[in-house]
């Protein structure tokens, strides 16, 4: 019990893995070097840090540039700060989930979290689905966006994210065709799949 409430020792423990803050003494858990040390090891050595340190901004965003899930443990006062959030989501846009409520509502904040992860969308109220600038940087990000687009928005977003290469596509099925051999549309893969 007395080498986890080593300084050193847990120093040396937490640079060579992160996790392992887990077992320091809780002493050791409120130092902020410490647990500085841990996060960069491992976004999840935030869970173990001290209450107080989980309000302190290098830390929380340390760990959310590794992981947004890591906002879920941050203090509540920095998931409901304005400045923060925009922060935490421009480093991960997984962060956005965990932000406070009233934070969700703010278009600024809903872009920042959808330039980074399309999917961010999807925690975003429904009035951000017929967002034309949000929306549009979803679809570029991934084409399976355009299924969250409301009707009327959808369109207008396939014509914008046409690409050349679709063109061409359709044009070698014509040629099969054509040329006698088999029509067989070749299998679609989603970009990001492969």
């Amino acid at each position: 019990a007395e080498l986890r409430a080593d300084r050193e020792i847990v120093l040396e423990a937490v640079k060579q893995d992160g996790s392992a803050l887990v077992f320091a003494a809780a002493e050791l858990r409120a130092d902020r070097e410490i647990v500085l040390e841990a996060v960069k090891g491992h976004w999840l050595a935030i869970c173990d840090a001290a209450e107080e340190l989980r309000a302190d901004r290098e830390i929380v965003l340390e760990a959310v540039k590794q992981s947004g899930n890591a906002l879920q443990y941050a203090a509540a006062e920095l998931r409901s700060d304005r400045a923060f959030a925009l922060q935490a989501v421009a480093q991960n846009g997984r962060a956005f989930q965990y932000t406070a409520r009233e934070l969700k509502a703010d278009r600024e904040i809903v872009y920042q979290a959808v330039r980074h992860d399309w999917f961010a969308l999807m925690d975003a109220p429904d009035e951000f689905m017929s967002d034309r600038k949000i929306l549009l940087e979803a679809v570029r990000q991934h084409g399976l966006a355009l299924a969250y687009a409301p009707e009327e928005r959808r369109a207008d977003l396939g014509r914008a994210r046409r690409r050349p290469e679709r063109r061409r596509h359709r044009g070698v099925r014509r040629g099969r065709a054509a040329a006698g051999r088999s029509p067989a549309i070749p299998p679609v893969i989603p970009v990001g799949y492969t």
